[in-house]
């Protein structure tokens, strides 16, 4: 099985603060530009997915007690398909709208083009 999404340790320990906080969460990337170029997340199911939409798969973080899903648009899914997606935080503010924008974080995508096997595994090739 080849995961999609994963996230970095710093995004998991954000990630469980911002938990306690607001309760279970989502993430949702658009395709925008500006701020919906980032990873938005969201106290789960606050925002709407639909036939627009992916599920990429979920975070397993550790200390959760359930997994936190990854939602992305179909149309940035169809430019993004060959990529792993890392789920990473870095300082600076994000969006308004994102749960960790008050504090002083914001949390972005590192990717990196699947491997030839992963491709094949995921049917892409």
């Amino acid at each position: 099985m080849v995961d999609r999404v994963s996230h970095t340790e710093e995004a998991a320990e954000l990630l469980r603060r911002l938990t306690e906080i607001h309760g279970p969460l989502m993430f949702h990337q658009s395709g925008g530009c500006c701020d919906g170029s980032s990873p938005m997340c969201y106290p789960d199911g606050e925002f709407k997915t639909g036939n627009a939409d992916i599920h990429l798969g979920d975070l397993d973080v550790s200390g959760l007690e359930r997994p936190i899903s990854f939602w992305m648009s179909k149309n940035q899914y169809e430019y993004w398909k060959h990529t792993h997606l890392t789920v990473d935080v870095v300082k600076g503010r994000g969006s308004g709208f994102s749960v960790e924008a008050p504090e002083g974080v914001r949390f972005l995508i590192r990717s990196r083009l699947f491997t030839d096997q992963e491709s094949e595994a995921l049917g892409l090739l």
